[in-house]
């Protein structure tokens, strides 16, 4: 018989995280989702609610956690600057005494542990593409730095505690990622970009939109985080997990308006302050070290997460 791995993923009903806990519980698998409901939603999970093997908890990692798993993976925290914005000194909360009590509980467990970190630890980079000995050019006080600087803060405590406490642990730095089960207003460029496709709205672009991203399909980086997890003891990342395709936010416009069919117009919009100018992962390490590569084209992603929105309009 099978001996199931008992894995705890924070932030479990979040965008990320509902995908990250189908393809745990795929695996074979029991999965305790834990989540606060901030950004993540039932809806995400619904599915996999009658599935014997997975568990949903309400609970914030600010506060200490007791229960017996054989991993973590710690995604909990708001992604986007709207919602991370919103309420700032909780976005610093969450990933600092966040990563303190799920470390925490790790070296109880002497368990392996996963960090969801981001590309957002790199600022607005100096260095393009971003490798990940680049330690970054970032703003400390600034309206993103809640989150910039809570991620860095999380990194450090991981390899503080790997170091002080022989702690085995996994760092993944997120690239732009995108797919079903975005948050419809978070204010990130695919999601508003479809939405305003969708309902026929201006499509808000900020600056010239000369700036650029490269896109990750979700399904992609899920594949990443699984392989990261499953690398030996002595490896322990940052690795970059990212789409290396570069397109300008004009041209990721003009595509939603092609595929969606819109008649929506691009309207423009000055630039928020400590916008990256450009932001595309250097993946050398992840294709080495993991074997990994994104496998899905851009247009290909897009056509299923407008298919997603578009459910999800018509229910509103």
């Amino acid at each position: 018989m099978m001996l199931r791995k008992r894995v705890l993923v924070t932030g479990g009903a979040g965008f990320l995280g509902s995908h990250l806990c189908e393809r745990l519980l795929a695996q074979g698998n029991d999965v305790i989702c834990l989540d606060n409901f901030f950004t993540g939603t039932k809806d995400n999970v619904l599915h996999l609610l009658d599935n014997r093997h997975f568990e949903l908890m309400r609970h914030d990692v600010t506060f200490p956690l007791y229960v017996e798993v054989d991993e973590i993976f710690n995604l909990a925290c708001p992604a986007s600057p709207v919602h991370y914005q919103h309420d700032p000194v909780q976005t610093t909360k969450t990933s600092v005494h966040g990563a303190i009590n799920m470390l925490g509980l790790a070296k109880r467990l002497r368990c392996r542990i996963f960090q969801a970190s981001t590309s957002e630890v790199y600022g607005d980079p100096s260095i393009h593409p971003q490798p990940e000995a680049y330690w970054g050019n970032v703003n400390p006080i600034g309206i993103r730095s809640c989150y910039d600087e809570g991620k860095r803060c999380a990194e450090t405590l991981f390899f503080d505690y790997h170091r002080q406490h022989n702690l085995d642990i996994k760092v993944a730095r997120i690239f732009n990622t995108y797919g079903p089960r975005m948050h419809p207003n978070d204010g990130r460029v695919v999601s508003n970009f479809i939405v305003q496709a969708l309902k026929g709205e201006p499509i808000t672009i900020y600056g010239e939109g000369q700036q650029t991203r490269s896109f990750c399909y979700v399904d992609d980086l899920v594949e990443g985080f699984l392989r990261l997890m499953a690398t030996e003891s002595g490896f322990t990342g940052p690795v970059n997990l990212g789409n290396p395709g570069e397109f300008t936010i004009r041209q990721l416009a003009n595509m939603v308006v092609e595929l969606t069919g819109s008649k929506s117009e691009l309207v423009f919009k000055p630039l928020p302050a400590d916008d990256p100018t450009q932001r595309q992962p250097e993946i050398s390490l992840a294709r080495t070290k993991l074997g990994w590569e994104p496998a899905v084209a851009l247009r290909e992603g897009l056509v299923q997460t407008i298919g997603y929105f578009d459910e999800l309009l018509k229910q509103s």
